[in-house]
């Protein structure tokens, strides 16, 4: 790597087509932020102890706002079944009302990820994947799940873990890998890794395993509250014990966020037996869940075909991926997620002519959501199509704002038609956000280079 060019892609990305590396590394860039300050301590809302927290409840709603958004469009947007959409808000509702924060602004959504996961912001934005939703029996297993995730919202976690300084510096905002190393390798590879595809939500709830027993016991109180009965919770733990022996390489990101164990579910069944064994008789709702994601249920082979898919590109089995992801659009034809995967799929493997044709499929699949535009907009650097690179990357900024690899990509396609001033003005709004990592070093080398930089 030169002096004069310190960027990650060197002079290829600008000069002549990308290396496949190259749009593994694109493809993998996510957004960054800054971290947030220290806040003190608070009452705990549950125990009403006092607790070190490192962030403000107003922290914790504006972590939601500006981040939430960003994570649904990884996960490929909420899912364009309104009837389910509503059914798990409703749900969602019922247990948050009988929390110990019946009115924090909880909100609900299933999101089109395949991977077996559900998560949520501080601030009570919520969201469970289609993938583990095809993984429940009834209402009140989903119940004990959303119980679960608004236990961490009432017990603050996400904030105690800021003030243990768990949580400082690592850009809480929700950069997942963008610079640095990771456990599983150099940070710009995690493109093909199912565990990259949690992003924010992996850094906002690496819970210890006791902000889990507590978030476990929270939920089982308030689905039981809900009338549902403490068996849900017994279920799910088991399905999800089940599986992560099963299909670990699947459940990676659930467990990166919410540590599982075989004393959980003894902990589960236990208070069933006991603390809640009056309620054990209440209806499970198996055929109000049967009804409600009976859409979702159509397509189960097709979501199950991407989510091989996804773990061979995990492997870098490109082809093989390939075959999988075809079978899914087999079955499912317009399916968002099957566009966006096959769109990435191709680009890996530079077919970009193939890959356009999958992603603008994808767009008009779903016109309003930005992940298929960001695709394509990478893509079109393979195609040496600085003008259709910069379009996609601004109406992907228009569509999600936020984001400030946006802004370096506009900087880089008008750098590649040699718009200087245009450029030099997107590389200064990204260094505005981010000063880190290759693509800081390289926006900043261009800066200098083009005496632009104050």
């Amino acid at each position: 790597m030169s002096v004069r060019n310190p960027s990650p892609y060197g002079d290829r990305l600008w000069r002549r087509a990308l290396c496949r590396r190259d749009f593994l590394r694109m493809l993998s860039a996510v957004s960054a932020g800054a971290a947030l300050p220290l806040s003190g301590c608070a009452t705990h809302p549950v125990t009403g102890e006092q607790v070190l927290v490192g962030l403000s409840e107003a922290q914790e709603a504006a972590i939601d706002r500006q981040q939430a958004p960003h994570q649904y469009s990884r996960d490929f947007g909420a899912v364009q079944d309104e009837k389910l959409n509503r059914y798990v808000a409703e749900v969602g509702t019922r247990v948050g009302r009988l929390s110990h924060q019946p009115q924090a602004p909880y909100s609900h959504r299933v999101v089109n990820a395949n991977y077996i996961n559900a998560y949520t912001f501080p601030g009570g934005s919520m969201a469970c994947t289609r993938g583990i939703l095809l993984g429940l029996n009834d209402e009140a297993e989903l119940a004990a799940l959303l119980g679960h995730e608004t236990g961490h919202v009432n017990a603050r976690h996400a904030a105690q873990r800021a003030g243990q300084g768990l949580l400082a510096g690592i850009a809480l905002a929700g950069a997942a890998v963008a610079a640095s190393s990771s456990e599983r390798g150099a940070a710009w590879v995690p493109v093909i890794n199912i565990a990259g595809q949690v992003g924010a939500s992996a850094l906002l709830a690496a819970y210890s395993r006791d902000n889990e027993r507590e978030a476990d016991a929270l939920g089982m109180e308030y689905m039981v509250r809900a009338g549902y009965p403490p068996g849900g919770m017994v279920g799910l733990t088991e399905m999800l014990v089940r599986e992560s022996k099963g299909k670990p390489g699947l459940l990676d990101t659930m467990f990166a966020s919410h540590p599982m164990s075989d004393e959980r579910l003894a902990n589960m069944r236990a208070l069933a037996a006991g603390k809640y064994a009056a309620q054990s008789a209440a209806p499970r709702q198996r055929e109000r869940y049967m009804d409600n994601t009976a859409d979702l249920r159509t397509i189960r082979p097709a979501v199950e075909a991407q989510q091989r898919g996804e773990r061979l590109m995990a492997q870098k089995k490109l082809g093989e991926a390939e075959r999988e992801f075809a079978a899914a659009l087999k079955t499912a034809p317009r399916d968002y997620a099957g566009l966006c995967l096959m769109g990435k799929c191709q680009t890996a493997m530079r077919r970009h002519d193939k890959a356009r044709e999958y992603l603008a499929q994808a767009r008009s699949v779903y016109p309003g959501e930005a992940q298929a535009l960001q695709l394509a907009g990478i893509n079109a650097f393979g195609l040496r199509d600085w003008g259709g690179a910069f379009q996609a990357f601004d109406a992907y900024e228009r569509t999600l704002p936020g984001d400030p690899n946006a802004a370096f990509f506009k900087g880089a396609a008008l750098e590649s038609m040699n718009d200087r001033n245009g450029a030099g003005r997107e590389y200064r709004r990204y260094l505005g956000a981010v000063r880190q990592g290759g693509q800081a070093q390289h926006a900043a080398a261009r800066l200098q280079a083009w005496g632009m930089l104050k």
